[in-house]
């Protein structure tokens, strides 16, 4: 019934049921690769490209700076280029990018008290695989 009573509480004037208020957010901040690159910045500080990599192995340059590019581009990451020989670029993590560290670190909480029942559900799993 909970379900139910949420979805009609959500309708709009004209009927239809309003979008879930948290989808353009996990669209940018949740995509692949995102939430680390937050997490190194937030907890690093500012870092050069090759050090936030080192940070994330498992990324391939390229990702790592579409991601850079991306989170620039929504306001949570500031790039600053230093015109120096060898140029030097930095990345630091913006306040909006900051006020997201508490929702972050309740996430990390979140996934350290569940990830084993999650793993046993996946273990435990019947159906048909999802790609």
């Amino acid at each position: 019934m909970r379900g139910a009573q949420v979805e009609s509480s959500r309708r709009t004037v004209n009927g239809a049921v309003e979008p879930c208020p948290i989808a353009p957010v996990v669209d940018v901040v949740y995509s692949k690769w995102t939430p680390q690159v937050l997490w190194c910045l937030l907890r690093h500080g500012r870092l050069r490209f090759t050090a936030l990599r080192r940070q994330l192995p498992q990324v391939s340059a390229k990702v790592l700076a579409q991601r850079l590019r991306q989170l620039e581009r929504d306001g949570f990451v500031t790039r600053t280029h230093y015109e120096e020989v060898p140029p030097r670029v930095e990345y630091e993590a913006t306040e909006l990018a900051v006020s997201l560290g508490p929702v972050l670190a309740a996430l990390g909480e979140w996934s350290r008290r569940h990830a084993a029942e999650v793993e046993a559900a996946r273990a435990g799993y019947t159906g048909p695989l999802v790609s």
